[in-house]
């Protein structure tokens, strides 16, 4: 039986990940050997925000040596920015091997974004086993690579139970977050996987999903908006093709492509952070991906599923009065709240609505004027266009 390629290594690219400016809610660390990061320290914060300023000011020798007196005392930001800097090679010599240490420390330490890392690096170097848990940890949070990892696992049976259910509501989440190869081999799974556990993938993916928006809303509210996670669009169920009243040929699952995976898609990063600039490379070349076809033994002809169809998101009107608010970002530069605030103000969920700004260790940009339910549906349709967001009670 043919079956997808889980490639070792994968080909997931780590450049475009953001630095960390504030500390960052824990996720769920897999490590049974988890340490607690160090109680907040106002000296040791401005030393990660004076090295965040620096390296976006391009001087990033002055970053590294901002950052190490708090990494020396485990202040998760820290470790995080300089495994960063170790992974691009920008102030310190370019070496996976720190990075790797960097990142698993503040993993371990609760950083989110530290945590995805992790886990993508130690099953690009052949750790799948150890790699799993950390995996797992980032899929429940919504994270596409990841989902599509353990999607493909659990597809297989390699490094974790088979079950298609689960699999196919995993890719199904990565291919609406906008990862092609998800796209392309949740096709394969239409034509291979039996309606009735498509269908019942479908009802999952979207139960998963709200337990991911969940889990983010706390990470989110924990650090008052300083996680790193990037927000997946609402998952609808896909339209199925109706049950065939034919009898269907009896065959093994078709052959699945070889698919390297690509960064995550960068979007609006509801943080403090200070994305790098990215490592210059030149585009891949365009690559055809065929699909292989099983020829099935003689059979009655049954009808072709359709392809998952996702709903697009309702326009959503905004009222102009109430007590509730949105959270749209928490920024260490004014410049991006406001460059953010011109992208969205003529979106239909921000337009008429006034602006509001509070200050504090980082800025925190809001739009105001709602009631309860129109700001659950505006934020939920700019989670949609991939913008993070954050419902404030009154």
């Amino acid at each position: 039986m043919r079956r997808f390629a889980l490639l070792t290594p994968l080909a997931l690219g780590l450049s475009g990940l953001p630095l960390a400016g504030l500390a960052a809610a824990a996720p769920a660390v897999p490590a049974t050997s988890a340490v607690l990061p160090p109680p907040p320290d106002a000296a040791r914060a401005a030393a990660v925000r004076a090295g965040v300023d620096a390296w976006t000011a391009g001087n990033y020798e002055a970053a590294v040596k901002a950052w190490q007196g708090p990494a020396a005392k485990n202040d998760p930001d820290a470790l995080f920015n300089l495994g960063q800097a170790y992974k691009l090679g920008r102030g310190v010599p370019k070496d996976p091997v720190k990075a790797e240490a960097y990142y698993g420390k503040a993993a371990r330490l609760g950083h989110i974004a530290a945590a995805d890392n992790y886990g993508v690096l130690l099953f690009q170097t052949n750790r799948q086993q150890a790699a799993m848990p950390w995996l797992q940890s980032a899929a429940d949070r919504g994270e596409p690579r990841a989902m599509y990892v353990i999607g493909i696992a659990a597809y297989n049976g390699d490094f974790a139970p088979k079950d298609w259910v689960r699999a196919y509501a995993l890719v199904t989440r990565a291919a609406a977050a906008g990862l092609p190869q998800a796209t392309a081999s949740l096709a394969t799974m239409n034509q291979t996987i039996p309606l009735a556990q498509r269908q019942m993938g479908a009802s999952l993916a979207i139960e998963l999903e709200q337990k991911a928006a969940d889990a983010r809303g706390r990470e989110l509210a924990a650090a008052d908006l300083g996680g790193q996670g990037a927000p997946l669009p609402p998952v609808s169920a896909p339209v199925l093709a109706p049950v065939s009243t034919s009898p269907a040929p009896k065959s093994g699952p078709g052959a699945i492509e070889t698919i390297d995976l690509p960064p995550s898609t960068k979007s609006e990063r509801v943080a403090a952070y200070l994305p790098p600039p990215s490592e210059p490379s030149a585009p891949p070349p365009p690559r055809p991906v065929p699909v292989k076809t099983v020829t099935p033994k003689p059979a009655p002809p049954k009808p072709i599923p359709a392809k998952p169809v996702l709903a697009k998101a309702a326009p959503v009107t905004a009222v102009a009065t109430g007590a509730y608010r949105i959270q749209l970002g928490a920024f260490g530069v004014k410049a991006n709240a406001d460059g953010l605030w011109a992208r969205l103000r003529s979106r239909p969920e921000i337009t008429g609505h006034a602006r509001q700004d509070v200050p504090g260790t980082v800025l925190r940009l809001l739009a105001t004027g709602y009631s309860q339910n129109s700001a659950e549906r505006a934020c939920a349709a700019l989670k949609a266009g991939g913008f993070a967001c954050l419902v404030v009670a009154p």
